[in-house]
């Protein structure tokens, strides 16, 4: 029997014909045939299209390679190098100033800064994490991380450490005190927190040993649940709700002078529930899977049970946070993040649908079927009835038109209003950075939000000036001046575009998930560059990191800037090659050994697990975020080498080879793990290694083409 079947006359796998039919499509108003039909529709009018637009990636950088065969790095010739760029048709005329036209976006999106969170959907446990992170307690958060010291009597050890909480308190109070300061007084001398009816009107008093006080700004105490000895006084600052817990019976409640067992902050505002990098899905079974998770999401029926602590726990999407306001009228705060789901790029195909024999674009079935499931969404996700699609990977305007225009179609057979899907540019390719307005241009009716993503766009840096010569490490890359450019320009042509207080800019992801005080002393840099959101690895950090939109005011740094010149293309093409023999051999040494360690450790939990994102250990046992963003630049960057003989292709290989040794080390604990120092031949070392010796060759320096083969052959093997 085949695997296939015919649909308007495409084949589909029957996994996916199963789903679409009989999971997606029951309680909407359209037949299987209706979508059938438009998906073919779908396929038939983009396919061509996204031909078309692969081919002229491949002609540009083909271009590029011999302008820096005869000419050098850019540095040689940096205003013939823009008037080269301009004549290819990579560089395109800037559009007249204009004002974005989106319309229906939630607040979450338009009016509120927060953290947000980027989660691998196909994994339901992480995914329901995700989502229920709207919500945190700041005493966990600080209790469990270090932003308070471990040292001496604040070490954690296995019980409850008064000292330590003493120290979580005041850290707690210390946040109430620049968020919502009291008239006179701090929060760390209160001794009572009151409800006081003023004409059917409720009011916050605060008891301290000084006398009774109140807040500062009255206005921030917006609402209430419970009784006072045992309730929640509901705060809000700069659009976010913080969540006092009042509660002397309860452990952490008892040692405190007003009974303030816990203070719950509005965290993960957004979230990103993704279908490309941070997942595996290399098939229709695994497709399948991760839209079954999307359409869980949006019904809200995913749940997932698991063991934890030797207990058995259930975990579901949380209900909406249900209190009175200062009237006495109800007030429901919403429970869970904006879900956005991210769909894959213009590359990459998928067999789960054939057209005369052949895979059709994977971005395409994305589109059609993420769209489906939304559809389910009745508001408990976008109040607007609008559906998020954060689409990657996109090189310049021609392609975010594309992807509207894939867009518009999946709204008509889909029934849905023109522009009901939003679209996120990520900014991470140069051709779009160069061309951010006029990417925006192309998508000023659907654009929710424009975001940098420093490891793709360094991985695209490098591919695309391989030939000008040897890349500086990536250390050093950091701190060039393109970098800030980057970063700069997505703001500032955001803001000359309209964004503030409609879309969201937004920047990119900490990598340190165990380091949150080094990330609270980083990431404030990101609303106050006018940054409405920025990635956190976790729902500890997003809680942690929603503090800094209580310290910085965006939109007035957004106001701030808003006029602030846009760094020039010279700034951002200018990121310099190494200077010959300037490196010693030891330090080219350490540095291959730190990227292959990285590539290694995080493509064998892709290839033999189908582990798309995790916290990889790194060469000095430091967890580091890992997805294909940073394998891509990591493999790259070794590859750049490579071409440009600063190391060889035995030295290459040899030092994969020591550190697989390393990498299975780091995995000794993992009880299905199959170490690769003790066959070089196995299909994950080899997959890792030719990310690196066959690096020149990969479609914009993208990991997705190996690692998506080697994962199918371990499959393939494991089912037999």
């Amino acid at each position: 029997m085949s695997d296939y079947l015919t649909k308007s006359g495409l084949s589909v796998h029957h996994l996916l014909v199963d789903f679409v039919e009989k999971e997606a499509l029951p309680g909407l108003s359209i037949t299987a045939d209706q979508f059938w039909s438009g998906f073919a529709g779908l396929v038939a009018t983009h396919a061509p299209t996204n031909a078309r637009l692969l081919a002229k990636r491949d002609d540009l950088q083909s271009k590029i390679d011999d302008w820096h065969h005869k000419y050098g790095p850019v540095a040689n010739n940096p205003q013939g190098y823009e008037f080269f760029l301009k004549d290819i048709g990579y560089l395109v005329p800037e559009p007249q100033d204009f004002t974005i036209e989106t319309t229906d976006l939630d607040p979450e999106i338009s009016s509120l800064c927060g953290p947000q969170l980027v989660v691998p959907v196909s994994n339901a446990r992480y995914a329901l994490n995700a989502a229920n992170a709207r919500w945190g307690s700041l005493y966990d958060a600080l209790y469990g991380t270090d932003i308070i010291g471990r040292e001496g009597d604040l070490a954690p050890g296995k019980g409850y450490n008064a000292a330590r909480g003493a120290a979580v308190v005041a850290r707690a109070a210390q946040f109430l005190d620049e968020a919502f300061p009291l008239a006179t007084g701090s929060h760390s001398d209160v001794i009572g927190y009151h409800l006081v009816n003023i004409d059917g009107v409720r009011h916050l008093q605060v008891d301290t040993a000084a006398g009774r006080t109140g807040l500062r700004d009255p206005s921030s105490f917006v609402g209430f649940a419970g009784t006072e000895e045992n309730g929640e006084i509901v705060l809000r600052h700069n659009g976010l709700h913080v969540v006092l817990i009042i509660d002397p019976k309860s452990q952490i409640g008892s040692a405190h002078k007003a009974g303030l067992s816990d203070v719950v902050v509005e965290a993960a505002l957004t979230t990103i529930q993704d279908c490309e990098d941070s997942v595996a899905a290399v098939d229709a079974e695994d497709k399948v899977g991760v839209y079954r998770n999307w359409l869980g999401l949006m019904t809200g029926t995913l749940e997932d049970t698991f063991e934890k602590g030797g207990q058995t726990i259930t975990r579901k999407l949380k209900a909406d946070r249900t209190y009175k306001d200062t009237n006495g009228q109800p007030l429901v705060l919403k429970g869970r993040s904006l879900l956005l789901v991210r769909n894959v790029g213009h590359l990459m195909t998928t067999d789960a649908v054939l057209l005369d024999g052949k895979p059709i674009g994977e971005g395409l079935m994305d589109a059609a079927v993420t769209a489906l499931c939304a559809m389910h969404d009745e508001g408990n996700n976008s109040r607007t009835g609008s559906i998020y699609v954060v689409k990657p990977k996109m090189h310049g305007p021609e392609e975010v038109a594309f992807a509207c225009a894939i867009f518009a179609s999946v709204e008509g057979f889909l029934g849905l209003k023109p522009n009901t899907i939003k679209i996120g540019i990520m900014d991470e390719e140069r051709r779009t950075s160069a061309n951010l307005k006029a990417a925006i241009h192309e998508a000023r009716s659907r654009v929710f939000f424009i975001n940098t993503g420093f490891l793709d766009r360094t991985g695209d840096e490098i591919h695309t000036s391989m030939e000008a010569g040897a890349v500086l490490r990536k250390d050093e890359i950091k701190s060039e001046r393109w970098i800030s450019s980057y970063e700069d320009r997505n703001v500032l042509i955001g803001l000359a575009c309209g964004f503030s207080g409609k879309a969201q800019i937004g920047k990119g992801m900490w990598a340190r998930p165990d380091d949150m005080a080094a990330m609270m002393d980083a990431k404030i840099g990101h609303p106050n560059a006018g940054a409405n959101t920025a990635w956190v690895p976790s729902p500890t950090a997003a809680t942690l990191h929603a503090l800094h939109y209580h310290q910085v005011d965006v939109f007035a740094a957004q106001a701030r800037r808003h006029n602030q010149a846009v760094p020039p293309l010279s700034d951002l093409f200018s990121m310099p090659v190494q200077v010959p023999y300037s490196l010693s051999r030891d330090e080219i040494t350490r540095e291959l050994e730190n990227n292959a360690q990285g590539i290694l450790g995080y493509v064998v939990r892709w290839v033999q697990q189908g582990v798309g994102c995790s916290k990889v250990p790194d060469i000095n046992n430091v967890g580091l975020m890992e997805d294909r963003a940073t394998c891509r630049i990591s493999s790259q960057a070794v590859a750049n080498w490579l071409r440009h003989g600063l190391v060889s292709r035995d030295e290459v290989t040899s030092v994969f080879e020591r550190m697989a040794k390393v990498v299975d080390e780091q995995n000794e604990g993992d009880p299905i793990y199959r170490p690769m120092a003790e066959n070089y031949q196995s299909v994950a070392f080899q997959a890792a290694l030719d990310l690196a010796l066959k690096g020149v060759d990969q479609p914009s320096g993208y990991t997705e083409p190996i690692l998506h083969a080697a994962r199918r052959k371990v499959k393939a093997r494991d089912a037999k």
